[in-house]
């Protein structure tokens, strides 16, 4: 026989609900059921939320609305926080002491008030790193998962299990992705919990969600997230490989603030956070590699520019990041990124004092020195905290172009904390563009800054304004 509380809506095991001014709201809702002729009433239905680790009330027994004949419903408003487990009983004596004297109901394990983050982007955002990396779970840290249930969050996040979305059902298994350890490091400085809506998947290209275009993959996310509740924190966005063609790299800036327009939009989150991650590495160009290059560097500036021109987007570097193949970043790898992606995280959108931005040019300035008729350009970077260094002074690192093609360099030189001079081999003519680790595969050893140890941001085609 059945009988007690009946809990029919509400969070269910595992799952995190997003915040919001540091409460989390729980609407519940089921039915009630005794045996009448030894339980005569009156009927009362309470619910309340505990600590998990130690049973403490979060929220007292609270008294439901009684609906319907047997029937009843609740909105708790609970604190942000958790591991919390949530608990229903059946008063059916007033003199009844509730959880022990009451009749029983059902209970709701694992569950915390928090922030979600949606994964976005091709295979580096879904997780193709492959190794062994010591990267364990943490209770806390969880993943809505592809089969629409909330779990711990381990590896691989993407797992096609039994998935109820096969529109970003990976072609093969994913592996190890940064965002695990993301998670972890926000968990440790915010004290409350962090969930994730895995909407990633390998090879997709920017149209893909883009409303404005194919947008399969959006109205996948916006499904999965108004199936969680409609509301997150922040959104973690790694693509762009898909996009370095010359029918779609030339776009990407203006494609990818439409982007970000419509998922403010449609979630009705005005500023609603992305922590991009500019391009890292393609290994394996066999052939019109000077092409290639330029289309990579094209989707890096844009990656670039859309953190300056697009209010809450940031960007983070990868092209120092170790590689498990021609393109994905390896274990090792994705926990710089996921390490990085917190540090701009805790300061851009949780007001935390870090040291998260990287070297980021912010003038390119043609010099000529009349007497000596030697040519150079100033490039002058923001967020350098410490000053630059040159890991490699000799490294490859910048390119010159102007109106009659490339510029060769008769190297180059830290000049301050923030300024590296480019030697210009000949006098330029027209208009005068520079670039610094654009290529698919640039330079190994990049200019970092010595107070974070964070590389330069590329970029490309930055025109170098002559010095009034």
């Amino acid at each position: 026989m059945s009988f007690g509380v009946f809990l029919e809506k509400g969070p269910v095991a595992w799952e995190i609900i997003q915040q919001v001014d540091g409460r989390g709201k729980f609407a519940l809702s089921g039915t009630w059921e005794v045996d009448q002729a030894v339980h005569i009433g009156p009927f009362q239905v309470f619910a309340r939320v505990v600590h998990e680790n130690n049973g403490r009330d979060v929220l007292s027994w609270t008294p439901c609305e009684m609906v319907s004949e047997n029937g009843w419903r609740v909105t708790l408003h609970v604190p942000t926080g958790g591991l919390y487990r949530l608990e229903t009983c059946l008063q059916h004596d007033q003199n009844a002491v509730l959880g022990s004297g009451a009749i029983r109901g059902d209970m709701i394990h694992h569950i915390g008030v928090g922030d979600l983050w949606i994964i976005a982007g091709q295979s580096n955002a879904a997780g193709y790193g492959r190794g062994t990396v010591e990267d364990s779970p943490m209770l806390g840290v969880h993943l809505l998962r592809n089969n629409g249930l909330w779990d711990l969050a381990t590896h691989p996040f993407n797992d096609s299990t039994a998935t109820i979305h096969e529109v970003n059902m990976e072609w093969v298994n994913p592996a190890h992705s940064p965002w695990l350890h993301f998670g972890k490091l926000l968990q440790n400085e915010l004290h409350y919990p962090i969930g994730f809506v895995q909407t990633a998947l390998g090879g997709s290209a920017l149209r893909a969600w883009n409303p404005d275009e194919e947008g399969h993959l959006y109205r996948n996310m916006i499904e999965t997230v108004q199936r969680c509740g409609g509301k997150v924190a922040g959104v973690v966005w790694n693509q762009g490989s898909s996009d370095c063609n010359s029918e779609s790299a030339d776009t990407y800036l203006e494609r990818f603030t439409k982007v970000v327009q419509y998922w403010r939009k449609d979630l009705n989150i005005t500023e609603l956070p992305f922590i991009t991650v500019q391009l890292n590495r393609f290994t394996n160009i066999q052939e019109d590699k000077e092409h290639h290059d330029k289309q990579w560097g094209k989707v890096r500036e844009a990656q670039r520019q859309a953190a300056i021109s697009i209010p809450s987007v940031s960007v983070i570097p990868s092209l120092d990041c170790p590689m498990s193949d021609d393109i994905h970043n390896s274990p090792a790898g994705n926990l710089i990124i996921g390490s990085r992606a917190a540090n701009i995280a805790l300061q851009a959108v949780y007001g935390l004092q870090r040291q998260a931005y990287s070297p980021n040019l912010e003038h390119a300035i043609y010099i000529q020195e009349h007497e000596s008729n030697s040519h150079a350009i100033k490039l002058r970077f923001k967020h350098v905290s410490e000053r630059l260094f040159a890991i490699n002074p000799q490294a490859d690192l910048f390119g010159i172009e102007d109106e009659e093609g490339a510029i060769l360099l008769n190297g180059w030189t830290i000049i301050s904390s923030n300024e590296v001079l480019l030697k210009l081999s000949r006098k330029p003519s027209g208009k005068l563009s520079v670039h610094g680790a654009y290529q698919t595969n640039p330079a190994s050893q990049m200019l970092i800054d010595t107070g974070t140890y964070l590389p330069m941001l590329a970029f490309y085609n930055v025109e170098a304004v002559a010095e009034i």
